[in-house]
């Protein structure tokens, strides 16, 4: 924020982060997140990504998430959506949705969990967040079209839901 800008009274600022969906052979690379303590997404599959640093963009924070958590460097990846997620046990998140079919390098072992290749018939079946089921059902059927999506959680619970698909 430039100097000398604040927040408004009230406000609550929003932090930003990414999440990728790696395809390689008509599987995702998954995320069981297993290793860390007090982790929200304990025990769920998720992609890989994480927080944006101070002055990145989309992609300088999705190249970096990446290469932190699994060791390999995207080569060809697309921006799908922005999802927006509400909840009383955290503050509320903006997500960057991104999915990629090239990389170079080797896997690598992730602090955060086990990484997994898992066939896409598979994904679904995974334990994951309930918002998350709704965005991974649009990257597994295809959808080219960017869509946004507001999820908003009581607890663990997903209460509301709202997508709008643009293009």
């Amino acid at each position: 924020m430039p100097e000398g800008d604040s927040l408004e009274e009230g406000a609550i600022p929003m932090k930003m982060t990414t999440l990728c969906y790696i395809e390689k052979d008509d599987r995702y690379l998954m995320l069981h997140r297993v290793k860390k303590e007090k982790d929200i997404n304990a025990g769920k599959w998720i992609g890989v990504g994480g927080h944006f640093e101070e002055g990145e963009s989309p992609e300088e924070c999705l190249l970096r998430e990446v290469k932190e958590e699994t060791g390999l460097t995207l080569t060809s990846w697309q921006f799908r959506g922005l999802i927006t997620f509400i909840s009383d046990q955290c503050e509320p998140e903006g997500m960057c949705l991104f999915t990629a079919d090239g990389f170079t390098g080797e896997l690598a072992e992730c602090e955060e969990g086990e990484l997994c290749w898992i066939p896409k018939s598979e994904v679904p079946d995974l334990p994951t967040w309930a918002g998350d089921a709704i965005f991974l059902k649009y990257l597994l059927e295809d959808e080219k079209r960017f869509f946004t999506m507001k999820l908003v959680y009581d607890r663990e619970q997903l209460v509301e839901h709202e997508t709008r698909i643009y293009g």
